[in-house]
């Protein structure tokens, strides 16, 4: 008996020390991040995201997953193309921009990174502003034309750009006006075409630049999106990993309720959204021109995405990505999936 206890001691020493190590193995696991980046770009599009990052929106509801404290921190990108790369190197965990981008990642990532998008974040026209008397139609472009734009070939202005060029001069002659095309932030793109000095005549933006620039004598619209497309489509949308997504379900639901409600509380008040972007955003538009947008029936804040296969399909055509998918929730997330999308 006595012969047996010191064994008997050591078992159970020996259990207890493989228990508290597989307690510790499966803490590291399951811990997840105390560090949050999320990389938006520039205009009105991203005021869910601005207001998620000005209320603490993230970190309310990680509190109350019980993932605290949560540091989040907001980076600004002028183009979705950086902000993949910044993605695929794991200095970023969320990515906002365009459909294309996201597109264009979702099908380069299939079977390794799996990049999908968490949600969309709004319905809007892009408008390509043009201060060419002469332009009447894209037909009309030159090769004294340059057209400044997120990204050349890969932003979602590009690609539209490419759609509409195809409309206009026929299949195969989606490139046609590429080489007129300049990468440019909207901001820097914007003071381009309003100066007689810049060689930049044209800027297919966003809101609320596009706006901006109309209000301006000798400016009109080349292109509108939506005519491109033949109805409303999804502008923006947010995405990440697969990995990121399934090792942080904490905090990767922290963000979804949090863009939840920022969307939600655009859409209650327009008036408090029009002043929660000029006091966020710091610009020095009036009141009454930021409400015209918020106002504007086709401008919509939604996580719902709209029109993304029209997208998709042109893009697997022209040979920009191989893959295709079945639907449009090959794309999103499950979280994602239950809404009426398309």
């Amino acid at each position: 008996m006595n012969l047996s206890e010191p064994n008997m001691n050591f078992k159970l020493l020996w259990a207890a020390s493989v228990a508290a190590a597989l307690v510790g193995m499966t803490g590291s696991v399951r811990a997840e991040v105390s560090e949050l980046k999320i990389a938006e770009q520039y205009g009105i599009s991203y005021l869910p995201l601005m207001i998620m990052e000005d209320q603490k929106l993230i970190e309310k509801y990680a509190k109350e997953a019980g993932v605290a404290p949560l540091e989040v921190t907001w980076s600004k990108f002028a183009g979705g193309n950086v902000m993949n790369d910044a993605l695929l190197s794991n200095s970023l965990h969320f990515a906002s921009g365009g459909v294309a981008p996201l597109i264009t990642l979702w099908a380069k990532t299939r079977g390794n990174y799996d990049i999908k998008a968490a949600a969309a974040l709004n319905s809007m026209p892009l408008y390509l502003v043009t201060r060419d008397a002469n332009a009447k139609t894209l037909k009309d472009l030159t090769e004294h034309d340059r057209i400044a734009l997120p990204a050349v070939k890969v932003s979602i202005q590009a690609v539209t750009l490419q759609m509409a060029a195809e409309q206009a001069f026929g299949p195969g002659q989606q490139n046609r006006l590429d080489s007129l095309t300049v990468t440019m932030s909207h901001p820097d793109a914007m003071t381009a075409l309003l100066s007689s000095n810049s060689e930049i005549t044209g800027h297919f933006g966003s809101p609320p630049f596009q706006g901006y620039e109309l209000e301006h004598p000798g400016l009109h619209t080349l292109v509108n999106s939506y005519q491109v497309l033949g109805g409303p489509a999804t502008f923006n949308l947010v995405w990440t990993t697969s990995k990121f997504r399934s090792e942080n379900p904490k905090v990767y639901g922290a963000f979804l309720k949090a863009l939840d409600e920022a969307t939600a509380l655009i859409n209650k008040d327009k008036g408090w959204a029009a002043d929660a972007y000029l006091r966020i955003s710091k610009d020095k538009a009036s009141r009454a021109t930021i409400l015209k947008i918020l106002d504007d029936p086709e401008v919509v804040y939604t996580t719902t995405p709209q029109n993304i296969l029209k997208y998709v399909s042109f893009m697997n055509k022209i040979g920009s990505i191989k893959a295709t998918p079945a639907s449009w929730k090959d794309l999103f997330f499950p979280e994602a999936q239950s809404s009426p999308g398309s």
